[in-house]
């Protein structure tokens, strides 16, 4: 007989420390929400996936599957990652996010055959035709940022350098930026149909 409240005790402690807990989890979603609230879909989605980044990142510390340089690194690029993200939203007004890289000085080689040194970059600098500059922020570890280019950014780019070409010129590197492959003509054969 006495064993049954004693589990109604139990019951009742259990209950309400899970609802406390639920309670927790809503008001700190709601807090990270109503900051995002500021923001357009797109820009609430682009800050939900780093969220989720941040919280793979986490999961794997706690499980001891990867060091805390990796951890640290990889939290840092994150943050860096937000922070240009709503810089370049209150900056610009639109619900948009390039598709951003952030890479240290040791990492250049990830986007770049030939990097560049970082210090002859300056902001809005087209790289490539693939890479926009946008800045550095350190976070710990300075993190170049680079927004890539979209297809029709690069295509544009492509046609600008080619109208800047003068009709004859012979340099190799000049002539394959207008996306043409050095050596092929500009004119395909025609088909021949049987009659």
């Amino acid at each position: 007989m006495s064993r049954t409240p004693d589990l109604m005790r139990w019951l009742i402690a259990f209950c309400v420390l899970s609802l406390t807990s639920n309670l927790s989890f809503a008001q700190r979603l709601s807090v990270k929400n109503s900051d995002d609230a500021q923001f357009g879909p797109v820009v609430r989605a682009y800050l939900g996936y780093l969220r989720n980044e941040q919280e793979v990142v986490d999961d794997r510390i706690s499980r001891r599957e990867i060091s805390t340089t990796y951890y640290r690194r990889n939290s840092e690029r994150i943050r860096a990652l937000r922070q240009m993200a709503i810089r370049l939203v209150t900056q610009s007004g639109n619900d948009y996010v390039p598709e951003l890289e952030a890479v240290t000085m040791d990492e250049f080689r990830t986007l770049f055959e030939q990097p560049p040194r970082p210090i002859s970059l300056h902001s809005n600098q087209v790289l490539n035709n693939k890479f926009r500059y946008l800045g550095a922020i350190r976070t710990g570890d300075v993190f170049y940022l680079f927004a890539r280019l979209d297809p029709y950014e690069q295509a544009a780019l492509m046609e600008q350098q080619g109208k800047n070409l003068s009709p004859g010129t012979t340099d190799l590197h000049a002539a394959s930026a207008t996306g043409q492959p050095v050596g092929q003509t500009s004119t395909r054969p025609r088909r021949s149909v049987p009659r």
